[in-house]
């Protein structure tokens, strides 16, 4: 199954249901959604050359346009490469060139400040989707039919990996759609009289549990700012019925903060779907408290997208009421159409409470990396992905998360990867060494920190520092503090020793 064909089975059934809206206004129903979409999938084949497969970046904020590019995407036969719209220059130059795309669809500001690096790319094509162009492209001639196979990739989605090169995951409509189904199953059960609103960015978790909401005729809100804002999302809770949302831990926080100070309403609110980053066990209590019970949880990577574990709203609230920690300190049980294992260092599977990797396998997982073989064979093993983090399973099936072994630092809800940031500081003539590791942070769950070592004799600082950084890399990725040392720890075979490092860092 497609998710072509899931979409046109949704408009099939509820063709006059809303289906899009700008705040509280509704734009389309899912009858006037599914006559755009159609349109642009015409259009977008056509600038591909009427290809299957071909890539189409969407670099974009929150939009109505991302909802049905996205569809648009899929029904012409192509591949979805949804970027994060805070990445520098250089990253999305990479991207582009990298994943070989055809079309870099972008929007207003960004593009003002991104139609230079598009240019350099040979053969890609540029769609400003506030444009009058695009509108005529939405109400061009439609679109013929196109097969699609349950196999073909319908989402590329880089995530920096621990070498600081992005990977591109490559996901089939197969995956997704198996991801949609676990949705249903484990996470939050929807009916078209259900909403969900993006205040998280659709090109990561808001924009994959877009799919299981439409799939059943529900509500995709995009919030007038376009994100987070904390008056404006409880205002929309007031006034529509149902809403859902995915959020990181550093936006349930915020909600958490402002519901305490307003008491604003919340008998529309049904789920809060938290993910993307560790979500530490006072900050649920607190949340569960402040918002009535309404918290679910869940685990997954990229490689295998929101899929691994979760915990519904319904069994965290139990948890709380009844006292249940083992539950509580867990990312709760596997999830329906996977299976999850825990392997020693050996690759054998380990017995219930002892520690090892985090494997899973089943049909969430992804085809692997794009032009990246061999990072592929080092992911999946025989079906199964390895996860990179580090946990154990519990007598009765829950799993609990105990490190994460690639060092990856959460920083409200984005992922971002030492060894990246190490390489820009490196790149300053009068640095030699350099470590970055996360602390954690009140606000954020992580403040990305940097131990940096420079050439005797030449006094380094913050902001030469911070000037480089912004030269190469997002803002978000920026190091909130550098500790100027004279060396970094080592072991005999001279790796850094991050432990030594952290602990020192927990101290100051």
């Amino acid at each position: 199954m497609n998710l072509n064909k899931l979409f046109k089975r949704t408009v099939a059934a509820h063709r006059d249901s809303p289906a899009v809206a700008l705040g509280e206004h509704t734009l389309y129903t899912y009858g006037e959604l599914d006559q755009r979409v159609n349109r642009l999938a015409a259009s977008l084949r056509q600038t591909c050359g009427n290809n299957s497969g071909e890539r189409v970046v969407l670099f974009m904020k929150n939009s109505v346009p991302y909802v049905e590019l996205q569809l648009a995407i899929w029904c012409a036969g192509l591949c979805a490469v949804p970027v994060n719209s805070k990445l520098h220059p250089l990253e999305l130059d990479y991207i582009l060139r990298d994943s070989g795309a055809k079309v870099c669809v972008s929007q207003g500001e960004l593009m003002a400040e991104f139609k230079e690096v598009v240019g350099r790319i040979p053969g890609l094509k540029l769609i400003d989707a506030e444009s009058e162009s695009y509108d005529k492209m939405a109400k061009g001639n439609l679109e013929q039919s196109v097969f699609v196979s349950d196999e073909d990739l319908a989402w590329i989605f880089y995530t920096s990996g621990t070498t600081g090169r992005p990977k591109g995951v490559m996901l089939t409509h197969a995956n997704l759609v198996a991801m949609a189904m676990c949705f249903h199953a484990d996470v939050v059960s929807v009916d078209h009289r259900d909403a969900i609103i993006h205040v998280a960015p659709l090109s990561h978790g808001s924009g994959l549990y877009a799919i299981p909401m439409w799939m059943k005729g529900a509500l995709q809100v995009i919030p007038p700012s376009g994100g987070f804002d904390e008056a404006e999302l409880f205002g929309l809770i007031e006034r529509i019925e149902r809403i859902n949302l995915f959020a990181s831990p550093t936006i349930v926080k915020r909600m958490v903060n402002y519901a305490n100070d307003v008491c604003p309403p919340l008998e529309n609110l049904k789920t809060v779907i938290v993910g993307g980053a560790p979500f530490y066990l006072q900050d649920m209590r607190a949340a569960v408290d402040c918002l009535e019970g309404r918290i679910a949880q869940i685990y997954g990577q990229g490689e295998s997208p929101m899929t691994i574990s979760a915990m519904s709203a319904s069994e965290v609230d139990l948890a709380i009421k009844t006292g249940d920690d083992e539950m509580l300190a867990s990312v709760g049980m596997r999830q329906s159409l996977v299976d999850v294992q825990v392997w020693d260092f050996n690759d054998r599977c380990c017995t219930s409470g002892v520690m090892g990797e985090v494997v899973v396998s089943g049909p969430s997982v992804m085809k692997g990396y794009w032009n990246n073989l061999e990072a592929s064979e080092k992911t999946l093993t025989h079906g199964w992905l390895r996860t990179g983090d580090i946990g154990y399973l519990t007598p009765r099936g829950l799993l609990v998360l105990t490190d994460r072994s690639k060092d990856v630092i959460i920083s409200g809800g984005s992922n971002i990867y030492p060894r990246e940031v190490e390489e820009v500081l490196l790149l300053h003539p009068n640095v030699i060494e350099v470590a970055v590791l996360g602390r954690e942070s009140a606000e954020w769950g992580e403040d990305v920190c940097a131990f940096v070592v420079g050439k005797t004799g030449y006094v380094l600082t913050k902001q030469e520092l911070d000037l480089l950084c912004l030269q190469h890399i997002g803002r978000f990725k920026r190091p909130k503090e550098y500790f100027f040392i004279e060396n970094l720890p080592k072991n005999n075979t001279g790796k850094v020793l991050k432990t030594v490092l952290r602990e020192r860092l927990h101290s100051i």
